[in-house]
């Protein structure tokens, strides 16, 4: 019973139990509460929040931490919505451009963290501040998005079965959890990320390239954030520098009760999901 309530993943069943509970409880006390459908919409509404902490699993293995992802996801809501209703760019150009622009973002972030030898939450709080920042330098206002892509997209319901839907964007969360279970346990860049989180200086020594995976790492991380920024985008079909207030601490929370240890080498990608 000890070595149960002390294993990193304790926490992840735990929620996953208190969730069965309280829906089974809320079945009972209210009509229409137990439908497939009330499931699915956690992951609906959630399914920007789901895409962040897949990135932010990869940074916390490799014993790192990523507070500028909220503020990188508003940064891209606003981008997104200056370049579609402004410059007038087709939406597909937009959205190659603020995923490349998220990943480079990230990256940055990764090249001062290991060229410099800072600490990660130092560096990320300040690019916290800047992308922040960013979004009130293209508009204090919010700005709302009508490109036809971005509506449809808002708007589209994939049928299940009986009745059931789920939107676009949720799928595109789920097949991100696919490949970020995919990444960091079938390839040799996972590998690496779990080793750089349980010792850096023997990673080293292993001959491993510490140095590009952390920058990779970062990249990841902003990319999927710029790509959540989009789903968060398809939701509200606007831009606003005060989106996502408090994200990354959601998304922190969210791999930690996951069972992903914050000190990094242990974890489990899945557990963002919870």
């Amino acid at each position: 019973m000890k070595h149960l309530v002390s294993a990193p993943s304790f926490t992840a069943w735990v929620s996953v139990a208190l969730m069965a509970l309280l829906f089974i409880a809320g079945a009972f006390s209210y009509t229409g509460f137990g439908s497939m459908q009330v499931v699915l919409n956690l992951l609906i509404d959630n399914a920007f929040l789901l895409v962040i902490a897949v990135g932010m699993s990869f940074v916390i293995l490799s014993g790192g931490i990523d507070l500028s992802v909220g503020s990188v996801l508003a940064l891209t809501t606003m981008v997104a919505a200056w370049l579609l209703q402004v410059a007038q760019w087709p939406a597909e150009l937009v959205i190659v451009v603020v995923l490349l622009g998220g990943a480079a973002f990230g990256a940055l972030q990764g090249v001062v963290i290991h060229v410099f030898r800072l600490q990660p939450f130092i560096v990320t709080l300040a690019g916290m501040f800047l992308a922040r920042g960013l979004c009130f330098l293209i508009s204090v206002d919010s700005i709302t998005i009508d490109a036809p892509l971005f509506v449809t997209l808002s708007q589209t319901q994939i049928p299940l079965f009986a009745g059931a839907f789920l939107s676009p964007g949720a799928l595109i969360a789920l097949a991100v959890l696919g490949a970020g279970l995919w990444i960091a346990h079938c390839t040799a860049f996972g590998r690496t990320v779990y080793a750089i989180g349980g010792g850096e200086a023997s990673a080293l020594m292993m001959g491993l390239a510490v140095g590009r995976t952390k920058i990779a790492v970062y990249g990841l991380s902003g990319f999927c954030a710029s790509l959540a920024g989009l789903l968060f985008a398809f939701y509200m079909l606007s831009g606003y520098g005060q989106h996502a207030q408090g994200v990354e601490l959601d998304a922190i929370a969210a791999v930690v009760i996951g069972g992903t240890v914050l000190t990094g080498g242990y974890g489990y990608v899945a557990g963002a999901l919870s």
